[in-house]
């Protein structure tokens, strides 16, 4: 890091993040604070004496938006003959809450995380790909779109995605389940039918019906999470009877 570059930092926590942020994506922050603010869970916000909660959230649902753009206009490039259907689909596929859970684990941005820690065990399950979000949007506004495409496209897309193999595997199941039940017509509900813990910990639980019978039951942290979860187990139940 040279000089000039350690001059931007005010101490040694900040100059380890932007060592840390160079090293996984080849550039240095010019304000390193929304980078900080992008590693910081809801767990650990703060309060503004206006009772403003400071945590990554904002810049999470900037970076979602900037992240959805980014991986859409590279799939319209990438794939001049496809249509609407197939873009969107790996679009989903590309900014799913798993994949970028894997893609935060495998750059290790989860570690960068400030989080509350209940107990040893204790690691929020959508954190990493939160985390992934709000870094992607400190890019954007530390810097610019296309500069932000460029990170994204050069050091995520192009090295740790597999097109083809995204391309041939299903990872949306609701999408799958609706569309079955539109096609065959049959009647399918998603439904709340309880919450686990408190808190942070809080988890909703989401059963799925087919025509009014009861299949797969899960639990997640949010609720669309639930019925992904859900709708998978009602697949292969469905598929293995």
């Amino acid at each position: 890091m040279s000089l000039f570059t350690l001059l931007r930092y005010r101490n040694e926590s900040d100059r380890a993040l932007a060592r840390s942020i160079y090293n996984i994506f080849g550039f240095y922050p010019r304000n390193i604070e929304l980078y900080k603010l992008a590693f910081t869970h809801k767990s650990m916000s703060t309060k503004t004496t206006s009772g403003y909660a400071i945590s990554n959230e904002r810049l999470e649902y900037l970076g979602d938006a900037i992240l959805s753009s980014i991986v859409a206009e590279f799939l319209f490039k990438k794939f001049p003959t496809k249509q609407e259907g197939f873009l969107t689909e790996m679009r989903s596929k590309i900014v799913s809450r798993s994949s970028l859970n894997r893609l935060s684990h495998k750059f290790g941005l989860d570690n960068l995380v400030n989080y509350a820690k209940y107990n040893e065990h204790c690691k929020f399950r959508s954190m990493a790909g939160n985390a992934f979000e709000a870094f992607t949007g400190a890019i954007f506004l530390d810097f610019n779109y296309n500069f932000a495409y460029k990170i994204i496209v050069d050091h995520v897309i192009r090295l740790h995605i597999d097109l083809a193999e995204l391309e041939k595997n299903e990872t949306n199941y609701k999408s799958r389940l609706l569309e079955w039940a539109q096609r065959e017509k049959h009647h399918i509900d998603f439904k709340q039918v309880g919450m686990r813990g408190n808190g942070y910990d809080r988890q909703y639980v989401v059963q799925i019906f087919v025509d009014e019978k009861e299949y797969g039951t899960a639990s997640d942290y949010s609720i669309k999470g639930a019925e992904q979860l859900a709708a998978e187990k009602t697949w292969t139940m469905m598929h293995e009877s």
